[in-house]
């Protein structure tokens, strides 16, 4: 079993590879029925603004905004006070999601002209009624957002981590049922009927688990509930920072639109693989760790959100650094086994592996920010990460521009890459005045002996991969990361790296 000093991140982690894993073979189906080709360009661009939506009033923000208020208040106590403010807050969001829904289906043709800004006219003509669709989703899943601030406050984490493994498991349904029988265009209709219907039913799946912990639904639009301000308060600056990443995956699409025909599923693709190690490694500690700093806040314990931060860093950097070394040297390895199938030749293999290999240079970066971010949520200060990520986005954007028109579409992912690494470098700086040093000498120690042991790793996989006759991706990609995965930990381990025995006794399962 898992030790309970990491049981949060490990209930976490399961969730979020249960969704993940199955993510995966959603994206393999998908790949396998639409390739590189118009059909995925509009599936990944319709999906786009809805995501943004999604992303400014769900999970992030409102994990950044709700959560340390509504878990400080259960901290001292105050369980009924913490129940009417859920009230109101799930109140807000519903009114907010269903505007938001109708003006998307409203604007459905310009919001497609606006992020595909160069596609051609049968690309726009697909991707249209797929954005009126998709949209009204935004709302289920806005309030499944709500429901795991909820949950996660009462120390409840698997349950709102694996409910969007719904969503997968419907639109695996909607291709295997429908895939031999449906043209193309048809199709990827029902599909996005099939991602709606998994949004519902995410949501719905973890209701009746917050209805018992909240005793009931209170709903309200009283303003005057204690605690509201404060979470609009510190809402509206993390809207802003999130407004500004969501800006930031738009212009992804903007500029894949302008990089020719498929380059926007191809980012698709990549992008869904870069973010697997994020939100199993990233995700899961930061999120595991906001309700508790947010309690240590409420009590004014800076030494003990130190540590946290220190020791989230530490164990995040044990598995991102070894991700993207994966990424980068054998990269084509990992998208030949999970995509190539049907319309996915090896041609477009080559090109998503080139990628996801530029995205890989970023990923340690990209896993670190959501919870160097939430050493600020903890805290109460929301502006200096919005202020953070405005300045990221620039540095970013301007990077990916310059270098696409050198690399191509790799060089979106690439312009990508090197804006985290700024927002990672300010979150740092910043958190040093606010709860001191983050970034001492033993963790340092510890990311060198994890990029250590990832670079003879990447050797041993290249190696053994060069060894290995022609074989078919499905074989070929297991052998090549299990030799990746097996030469890095026996490393660490010979290094001596502080979560190596931990990493192996859960594998083992003998922790």
């Amino acid at each position: 079993m898992a030790s309970a000093k990491g049981l949060p991140a490990f209930r976490v982690a399961s969730g979020i590879a249960l969704t993940r894993i199955l993510g995966l073979v959603r994206l393999r189906v998908f790949a396998h029925y639409f390739g590189v080709s118009p059909w995925a360009d509009a599936f990944y661009a319709a999906l786009r603004i809805p995501n943004v939506i999604r992303n400014l009033l769900g999970e992030g923000t409102l994990s950044a905004s709700f959560i340390p208020v509504f878990a400080g208040m259960l901290e001292k106590g105050d369980e009924e006070g913490a129940k009417k403010l859920a009230g109101v807050v799930v109140s807000l969001l519903a009114i907010a999601s269903a505007m938001a829904a109708i003006l998307g289906v409203l604007l459905a043709p310009a919001i497609t002209t606006l992020v595909a800004l160069k596609f051609d006219e049968q690309t726009r003509a697909l991707t249209i009624p797929l954005v009126k669709i998709i949209f009204p989703m935004v709302g289920f899943m806005v309030l499944s957002a709500w429901c795991l601030g909820i949950l996660n406050s009462h120390r409840k984490f698997f349950l709102s981590f694996a409910a969007p493994a719904l969503w997968n498991v419907a639109q695996i349904g909607t291709l295997v049922a429908f895939g031999a029988s449906l043209v193309l265009d048809d199709l990827i209709v029902a599909l996005a009927w099939g991602a709606f219907g998994g949004g519902v039913a995410q949501f719905l799946i973890q209701l009746p688990s917050v209805l018992k912990l909240l005793g009931g639904l209170r709903l309200s639009l009283s303003l005057a509930t204690p605690g509201l301000r404060e979470v609009i308060t510190s809402w509206v600056p993390v809207v802003l920072g999130a407004g500004v990443m969501q800006v930031s995956s738009v212009i992804d699409v903007q500029l894949g639109s302008m990089a020719g025909g498929g380059s926007v599923g191809a980012l698709g693709y990549a992008q869904l693989l870069a973010i697997l190690p994020v939100s199993l490694f990233g995700m899961s500690v930061a999120a595991s760790q906001l309700p508790e700093m947010s309690r240590d806040a409420s009590v004014d314990r800076e030494a003990a959100i130190r540590q946290r931060l220190i020791n989230g860093q530490r164990r995040i950097g044990f598995f991102a650094i070894p991700s993207a070394l994966l990424y980068i040297s054998v990269g084509s390895a990992v998208v030949g086994l999970l995509y190539q199938s049907g319309e996915f030749g090896s041609e477009q293999t080559a090109l998503v592996a080139a990628i996801l290999a530029a995205y890989g240079i970023g990923l340690p970066g990209q896993s670190m920010v959501r919870l160097l971010a939430s050493g600020h949520y903890a805290t109460g200060d929301t502006r200096t990460p919005m202020l953070i990520s405005v300045f990221s986005l620039v540095i970013s954007a301007s990077c990916a521009y310059v270098l696409m028109r050198r690399f191509g579409v790799m060089g979106i992912a690439l312009g990508s890459s090197l804006g985290v690494y700024v927002n990672v470098t300010l979150n740092l700086w910043t958190l040093k005045y606010r709860v001191g040093g983050v970034l001492t000498g033993s963790l340092a120690a510890a990311h060198l002996k994890a990029a250590s042991a990832a670079v003879l790793a990447a050797g041993a996989a290249w190696w053994v991969g060069r060894l290995l006759p022609d074989m078919v991706p499905y074989l070929e990609g297991p052998v090549v990361i299990v030799a990746f995965g097996i030469t890095y930990l026996a490393a660490t381990l010979f290094l001596g790296h502080p979560e190596a025995a931990g990493a192996l006794a859960r594998f083992t399962g003998k922790e």
